[in-house]
């Protein structure tokens, strides 16, 4: 198993990671939020130039935030300062889009986006297109200390619903999962991604399969419906549900035991009153960073555990194994609280324990 670091995109972060790195994390990862945090690619090539082993990505950018050839301009540009340890991460962004009252982009968006980015860091010249105009464009100094497109750079895809997974499947070297914790959302999304690998031929163990989830140890007994739990995980519960729940709009396809759950989220980042060009801005300004009081009622215990690695270290352990089991190749934790701390705790009473 693998092990991943991540945080919103932070200019300082880059200690945090090398920290990560010294205690056997594998890869770190950056959210992408224009609005909310540092730009990824700045805090990415730090983060490049303070460590020397751990894989780097962004945790994800969107095809609506850039244009396709500065995207891959800037992942080669990491990819200079740290070749061979650096991954594309790439989803609709939902946080990016929505913090600007926008809707997350389409998946054909998404599709282009990736088949610009891997032909331009392919080396080829390809097809793009502004408007009405169509134009071959291609990196025209490949073999220079600009950017680096000679050691690959993987493009994994972020997924929570149906078509996303398998557009994973389908096309991306890996996949990004969020809070697919218990037995019953990991087999619903790695079904989807298995079908979209085989509609396109390819096998489905190729595809790499990370989980993005966060982290609290309790003691044997302890309740999770308390307020250091909440605040240690609550906030991660909220947005990875709120994902799940806009990615699946018909209800439907989620899992019987948790639909319920899951949909209750849909609505915890919509302001019905006031104007609508100011709605969204009352509602994430800490977003990820702080457990709001009026989630509590619907951030149960159930759905902790179902989203988060939240329990005694024995039943983390597990849950870790059965994630192994189902295909899943990294599980990477968000610190809500303090980070060293949770790298230090994760590290010594799990990691170490995982064999």
């Amino acid at each position: 198993m693998d092990y991943g670091f991540v945080f919103p995109a932070a200019i300082h972060i880059h200690q945090d990671v090398a920290y990560a790195e010294q205690h056997g994390f594998t890869h770190a990862w950056l959210y992408d939020s224009q609005m909310l945090f540092s730009d990824p690619y700045a805090s990415l090539s730090l983060c490049a130039v303070n460590t020397t082993k751990i894989a780097l990505g962004t945790g994800v950018t969107n095809p609506e935030s850039r244009i396709a050839p500065v995207t891959a301009n800037s992942i080669a540009t990491v990819n200079e300062l740290a070749p061979g340890r650096t991954i594309l991460g790439i989803g609709t962004g939902n946080t990016a889009r929505r913090t600007l009252g926008m809707p997350a982009a389409k998946l054909e968006s998404m599709r282009e986006h990736i088949r610009i980015c891997r032909d331009l860091l392919e080396g080829k010249t390809t097809d793009y297109t502004e408007g009405d105009r169509h134009r071959k464009i291609r990196f025209l100094n490949p073999d220079s200390d600009w950017y680096n497109i000679k050691t690959k750079i993987p493009i994994y895809i972020a997924a929570s619903g149906p078509k996303s997974l398998e557009m994973a499947g389908e096309i991306a070297d890996g996949v990004i999962l969020f809070g697919a914790v218990s037995p019953s959302l990991i087999n619903f999304v790695m079904e989807h991604v298995r079908a979209g690998a085989e509609r396109a031929g390819r096998n489905p163990k190729n595809i790499y399969a990370l989980c993005m989830t966060a982290f609290h140890l309790t003691k044997k007994g302890e309740s999770l419906e308390t307020s250091a739990v909440r605040q240690a995980v609550g906030p991660f519960v909220s947005s990875s549900t709120n994902i799940f729940a806009l990615s699946n709009p018909d209800s439907s396809t989620l899992p019987v035991d948790l639909r319920t759950d899951v949909m209750r989220f849909r609505d915890i980042y919509k302001v019905l009153e006031g104007p609508i060009e100011t709605r969204h801005l009352k509602l994430y300004s800490d977003y990820l960073l702080g457990f709001k009081k009026e989630h509590e009622a619907i951030v149960t215990e159930k759905i902790i555990r179902a989203t988060t690695l939240t329990g005694t270290a024995d039943e983390i352990v597990e849950s870790i194994h059965n994630m192994q089991k189902a295909g899943i190749h990294q599980v990477a934790i968000q610190p809500i609280i303090d980070n060293k701390k949770t790298v230090e705790i994760f590290a010594k009473e799990i990691m170490a324990r995982v064999k």
